[in-house]
């Protein structure tokens, strides 16, 4: 039943599906647009490898996991380009989250262990509140972390920039580059 090749590794990807339409959601945006080639390229990588790619995203208000009614929910004249490039797959997990992280209210735990997943890369948005929070809940299940640092983007680049300094000095995940597996 299991499609994906032994690996200890999975690829989450937060929230990339997201209407930008709050506070500072411009800015966001903006950042989120420098950060989908990095994710899309090591998204290939990763799925050549046989690893497993994990999309969390809120629900916005719909409370079913399906990614199309959320895009459609979701898709704007802003975002529609950025959208319509990261979608998730057919053959890729969607799960949608209740809160900030990831393992809150999910099965994200549950599906990592039947994966027999030992390292997170985790990428999205926003990085100093839903990455950060879906970062610490994995240190505290003891999980391996890389944060690719050209994956994640906040609002402002201050936060996304102490959110990453947090992970690296908290939760002793590497933050290289995803370039630089």
């Amino acid at each position: 039943m299991n499609r994906h090749k032994s690996s200890s590794f999975a690829l989450l990807i937060i929230d990339i599906i997201n209407d930008f339409q709050f506070k500072h959601g411009d800015m966001l945006l903006e950042h989120t647009e420098l950060i989908i080639d990095p994710i899309l390229k090591l998204k290939k990588q990763m799925k050549e490898k046989g690893c497993p790619i994990i999309y969390i995203n809120d629900h916005y208000d719909l409370w079913q996991a399906d990614f199309d009614k959320i895009i459609e929910r979701c898709k704007n004249d802003g975002n529609a380009p950025l959208i319509e490039r990261i979608k998730p797959q057919q053959d890729e997990f969607f799960l949608i989250k209740p809160k900030h992280s990831a393992f809150y209210g999910t099965a994200l735990n549950t599906l990592l262990t039947r994966l027999k997943v030992k390292t997170l890369i985790i990428t999205g948005i926003a990085g100093n509140i839903c990455v950060l929070f879906t970062a610490n809940d994995a240190y505290m299940r003891e999980y391996q972390l890389w944060i690719p640092e050209d994956c994640i983007a906040s609002a402002s680049k201050e936060d996304n920039n102490y959110a990453l300094k947090m992970m690296d000095h908290v939760l002793k995940a590497s933050i290289r580059r995803s370039g630089d597996e």
